[in-house]
């Protein structure tokens, strides 16, 4: 996987992890299954039908209604379940424009054409080579489109949660730690997180003062020191008793 970092029109940061040649032909693959299924119910219904009809033109006609639906599946489906098919529902990986903003349906027309010369005239050679040689694994129909392929999936570590390392000889400072929510916790150590980062003291400050009103103390400490102390206390009440 290669990690593409964008910075969108609206100046927000967007770190993605593009997906490489394997999963995608998973996913491929998946979806694969799918149309065998659906042509085999196709041609049962079909031959049911040719039983019934002696016009073997109505018959085609039928069939070929029929087959409409596996002949524009990647396209539909990319445009209602944005980005995605049932395979790369499964393989946890989706479409996104690399400049960060919406994909356009024009977008997935574009990959979707495309496929006739990635995947259909060349037995994929041509999708294959552009994914395994392009810098952000992309196919033609990517390139072209403006788009790349992301995975979903995300590792999840401890800063992502409420929880803090906390030894077992730890001793709490402040008692009344309890009267917060997990989702207050949450939000004081995203804030705290993302204002440490970026060095904005006058967040800290705020969201300081913000906690001390809630629980009702004045602390000596400094405001990174405070902060750091109330989310552990926290995690001490909660997870060790």
């Amino acid at each position: 996987m290669t990690n593409i970092a964008i910075n969108t029109t609206q100046n927000v940061n967007l770190d993605y992890k593009t997906v490489g040649l394997g999963e995608r032909i998973l996913a491929f693959l998946i979806d694969a299954v799918i149309f065998w299924l659906y042509l085999f119910i196709v041609n049962f219904i079909t031959a049911l039908l040719g039983t019934a009809f002696s016009d073997n033109w109505t018959v085609f006609g039928i069939q070929s209604l029929l087959f409409l639906p596996v002949s524009f599946y990647s396209l539909y489906m990319h445009i209602i379940f944005n980005g995605r098919t049932v395979g790369k529902m499964i393989m946890k990986i989706r479409v996104v424009r690399v400049d960060g903003l919406p994909v356009h349906w024009s977008n997935y027309m574009i990959r979707w054409m495309l496929r006739l010369v990635d995947i259909w005239i060349f037995a994929s050679a041509v999708g294959v080579l552009s994914i395994l040689f392009s810098e952000k694994h992309q196919r033609l129909g990517d390139a072209a489109a403006g788009t790349i392929v992301i995975t979903n999936k995300r590792k999840v570590k401890i800063s992502h949660t409420i929880l803090e390392e906390v030894e077992d000889s730890y001793q709490p400072k402040f008692l009344n730690v309890t009267k917060l929510s997990d989702k207050d916790v949450r939000l004081i150590k995203e804030t705290y997180l993302i204002a440490k980062r970026s060095n904005d003291y006058k967040t800290l400050t705020a969201l300081r003062n913000k906690v001390e009103n809630v629980l009702e103390v004045q602390s000596e400490l400094y405001d990174r020191q405070f902060l750091d102390t109330v989310l552990k206390d926290y995690n001490y009440y909660t997870q060790k008793l």
